[in-house]
């Protein structure tokens, strides 16, 4: 979501004149768009305002920018600690940036806009066309959380859920195919919890995939990042006959442990996630699963730690990421005691060891295989483009012939944990 954002950041910017530069020296506007959820990321924001202040040191400072959500979680702090920041802006104000330039340009005083304003930012976006033309593309359908982890700081920084109007979003799609994009990827904190209603009529996420199923250019579909409470029987549905929409769902469990997901405020358990995994191959037996695991969350004892393992063995994810529970601030699990944090570690590279072996083992299963492959780009420098396969495997090939953009079929002739290599060719027919 970062991604998107920062993307319409530059779109916005671009029309009171800004460009891109890729070469530090030149710039004369620095924007730290910056995210909450891992511990370390504050420190980031802070290292990074250290190298500019040294690169501008004897030339003329440049306007500093921090939006997203550290702004929004540690505005004030941040102003107190950083005197080189000059903007801090939320992630739900990011649509006024241009009008807070062009103040912080006229009065040389320091601005902190951090308001929670989804719906108005919203409508201020539609009003900017998305420049957007990579062939995957992502699109923010849904913002907020109302679920209320006990270990998530996303309600507090994010706001409550707020979902785009149905035609906004459908207009976007359309604009962005007709940039060139051929692959979307819609976003939400619970993008499964989407639900818009209007005239008597109630759209969710299925009825957009629906929508953007029929849109002729488009080619692949995705979404993330879903809540097992929200995947409903409709969604569900799409993945039998929506045959743009690909087979792997990014659908975060956290732990194995009932006892564990209590503590979490989850509002689910281990025999409710399964059967919500069945439910999905029951109607596409193609579908793989990734997911995010928390370790050493307060509170986990050695049982709750096996029975992650043993839900990853029964499962068998394709892809997941796995991280040591980190405190945040303003969270009820900041408040818990922590795990022993040398058990936790141990835990986490015995987790991430399995999970990385169900990855390479999938990724066997390509070897000496035709894949469809979603061309994205050619390699810098090399003879070799690259793409992903359905199920969002990277793939670098050869080929004599392609085009990004263009869906084929490559064969695999071998890989890694991360990668899949292969070959592409076009017989070429000879004049006569």
């Amino acid at each position: 979501m970062n991604e998107y954002d920062s993307n319409r950041i530059y779109d916005l910017t671009s029309r009171i004149g800004f460009k891109k530069t890729y070469v530090k020296e030149e710039a004369d506007c620095f924007i730290l768009n910056t995210c909450h959820i891992r511990e370390k990321a504050t420190e980031k924001v802070y290292d990074e305002i250290g190298r500019i202040k040294k690169d501008f040191k004897k030339t003329k400072k440049p306007l500093v920018i921090v939006s997203g959500c550290v702004a929004q979680a540690e505005s004030e702090e941040m102003m107190k600690r950083e005197p080189y920041i000059d903007i801090l802006i939320g992630p739900q104000s990011y649509h006024k940036i241009s009008d807070l330039i062009l103040s912080y340009n006229r009065k040389k005083q320091k601005i902190n806009e951090t308001k929670f304003d989804a719906v108005n930012k919203f409508d201020e976006l539609e009003k900017v066309s998305n420049l957007q033309n990579k062939i995957s593309s992502y699109l923010t359908i849904q913002e907020g959380c109302d679920k209320f982890c006990h270990f998530c700081v996303v309600p507090y920084t994010r706001g409550p859920e707020y979902s785009r109007p149905f035609k906004q979003i459908v207009n976007e799609a359309y604009n962005l195919v007709d940039n060139g994009v051929r692959e979307i990827i819609l976003l939400g904190q619970n993008v499964n919890a989407y639900n818009f209603s209007k005239s008597n009529k109630n759209f969710t996420l299925s009825s957009l995939i629906r929508e953007l199923n029929n849109i002729k250019n488009l080619k692949r579909i995705r979404y993330m990042t879903s809540h097992p409470k929200d995947m409903t029987e409709d969604l569900i549905s799409c993945h039998k006959d929506c045959e743009k929409l690909m087979p792997i769902i990014h659908l975060p469990i956290q732990s194995g442990s009932d006892k564990i997901l209590r503590l979490m405020n989850r509002k689910h358990d281990r025999n409710f996630y399964l059967s919500t995994i069945k439910k999905l191959k029951n109607v596409n037996k193609n579908i793989k699963i990734s997911s995010d695991f928390i370790i050493g969350y307060p509170g986990e004892a050695k049982k709750d730690f096996e029975e992650t393992l043993d839900l990853i063995q029964k499962i068998g994810f394709v892809n997941s990421y796995s991280f040591i529970f980190s405190p945040r601030p303003g969270t009820p699990a900041a408040r818990k005691k922590l795990n022993n944090l040398l058990e936790s570690k141990k835990r986490l590279i015995k987790l991430q060891n399995i999970l990385e072996k169900l990855q390479l083992e999938n990724n066997k299963n390509y070897l000496h295989q035709y894949c469809e492959v979603l061309i994205e780009n050619k390699l810098e420098n090399q003879e070799k483009y690259f793409g992903r396969t359905k199920y969002m495997s990277p793939v670098i090939f050869d080929s004599n012939n392609c085009n990004p953009g263009e869906l084929i079929n490559v064969k695999i002739t071998s890989f890694n944990q991360n990668n899949l290599f292969g070959f592409h060719k076009v017989n070429k027919v000879q004049a006569a």
